[in-house]
């Protein structure tokens, strides 16, 4: 065998394993969509639960049609790194590609976009129109998604750190997509609960006064709700992990299982704090101790979404860090839109978009030298923590983070405020109230999730009086013949 035939196998495996390494991680992306809808039918109230798996299937279709169509085209066509653009224009309906790279690619690119539709589904739950929610799905994923990830992720956006002259010298370091992913969808599910207003009974009585305290609608199975949090958190090693976009090489290689590390040890931090946090406000106001497990669900949820940005730059001590401020940001945020009356049916909107920002912000306080060297190949600016190290306090990474933040937080608002004022104004967003009360499994899709019809009485009645015949009627203990 020549050097040269040598030379092509070993690339050949490289090239391989590589897509192999994409497959398998958009594929656990992807199996966060099931995590997602396990999540939000243990969440709803009973009478809601086909409606709500619906809209979450439909999340996947939409979200492929979508950026197979137009979705990708706009967020990494023309990704030519010596120029910027605000959008792509080149690959609609990946009409042009031919090689396996390029076809795992759009895969991969495609799972995250469906996880960023799939995190409104939840907060609008039982009371979203599906024709709304269907055109939601699509206007995410075909355009206010690929827009954003242009900005950052793709090599001729103004905000990325992949561009030949990157902003800063440094761009926005956003590697798995707590901004990217999270706050995108996060900023979209609080705009649309804004405007589409809270569930029946939620803050207002049946006159629209105020209640005093407002009225919590139990998850319908706990059981749900806890194997959905089990199945994104098993997702999440996807999502990670997989941006390292290769695993052939060395350095792929390690960054790949530091977001592993990093990304346990924040789950883990978020889910404790958040949980033992609640437990001791709770002791306080009313002298007795519950542990509860929304609190610790959505405590991990926040911890996994903190970490996202920074999985390959931080430390493991810095990762517990992320994790226990991710827990407390969970926690005041959720108890905010309470405040603000703001109904978000399972709680996304502090666990994406509030934990999506902070995500953002830690990576410019404990991006690592070293680590970002590996993953962005540079150190010119790191995390400020460790800039204060090098005695120069510069703060420009940070800048940078916060400028991203803004970008997201006013183009998703920009876009989708007036789509979802349009959708109420015309009629589409909400359901009617009777609609609402009775349940949209009933109003919509044609009776109930579960078959909860006990068998007829006259039937039992029957068969216990069969038995009774065949085998003799037990006598009562000191019952006199």
């Amino acid at each position: 065998m020549t050097d040269t035939t040598t030379e092509e196998a070993i690339a050949g495996l490289t090239d391989g394993v590589d897509t192999f390494f994409l497959i398998f991680s958009a594929t656990l992306v992807f199996f966060m969509q099931s995590g997602f809808a396990m999540l939000c039918a243990g969440s709803v109230r009973a009478k809601n639960v086909k409606n709500i798996m619906l809209k979450n299937l439909l999340d996947a279709c939409g979200g492929a049609l979508g950026f197979w169509s137009v979705g990708y085209a706009l967020a990494y066509g023309d990704s030519d790194s010596s120029t910027r653009r605000f959008i792509g224009d080149n690959h609609f309906f990946i009409g042009k590609f031919s090689s396996g790279g390029e076809y795992v690619g759009w895969f991969f690119q495609f799972a995250f976009a469906a996880t960023a539709a799939t995190i409104v589904a939840g907060t609008v739950a039982e009371r979203c129109k599906m024709a709304a929610y269907l055109c939601y799905s699509v206007m995410l994923t075909g355009f206010v998604y690929p827009v954003v990830v242009h900005s950052i992720w793709s090599s001729a956006g103004f905000l990325t750190a992949f561009n030949d002259k990157p902003l800063g010298d440094i761009g926005m370091v956003d590697f798995a997509g707590s901004g990217v992913v999270h706050m995108t969808g996060g900023v979209t599910a609080l705009i649309a609960a804004a405007i589409l207003g809270p569930r029946l009974g939620r803050f207002y009585d049946e006159d629209g006064n105020p209640l005093e305290t407002p009225t919590s609608f139990p998850p319908h199975s706990v059981a749900l709700q806890i194997l959905g949090t089990f199945i994104l958190w098993t997702g999440w090693y996807g999502f990670n992990p997989g941006s390292t976009l290769a695993i052939s090489s060395s350095g792929a290689a390690a960054t790949a299982a530091l977001c592993c590390v990093t990304t346990t040890i924040a789950a883990a931090a978020g889910c404790v704090t958040s949980m033992f946090t609640a437990t001791i406000i709770d002791e306080f106001l009313t002298g007795e101790a519950s542990y509860d497990l929304t609190y610790a669900m959505n405590g991990c949820l926040g911890g996994l979404v903190g970490i996202t940005a920074g999985c390959s730059v931080v430390t493991p001590y810095a990762a517990l860090i992320i994790g226990i401020v991710a827990g407390w940001v969970y926690i005041g945020f959720s108890a905010l839109l309470v405040k603000l009356k703001i109904d978000d049916a399972v709680d996304a909107i502090p666990v994406h978009f509030a934990n999506g920002i902070w995500g953002c912000i830690a990576v410019g306080l404990f991006a690592e030298p070293s680590k970002i060297d590996i993953s962005y190949g540079n150190t010119m600016h790191v995390g400020w923590f460790y800039s204060w190290g090098r005695g120069s306090g510069d703060a420009t990474l940070l800048g940078i983070q916060c400028l991203g933040i803004l970008w997201i937080i006013g183009w998703c608002t920009m876009v989708m405020t007036p789509f979802f004022t349009l959708l109420k104004a015309a009629g589409m967003f909400r359901v009617d109230p009777l609609e609402e009360e009775v349940g949209l499994d009933i109003s919509h899709h044609k009776g109930s999730a579960y078959d909860l019809t006990g068998p007829d009485q006259s039937h039992v009645d029957k068969l216990i009086a069969e038995r009774a015949s065949q085998h003799g009627a037990v006598e009562k203990e000191g019952e006199e013949e």
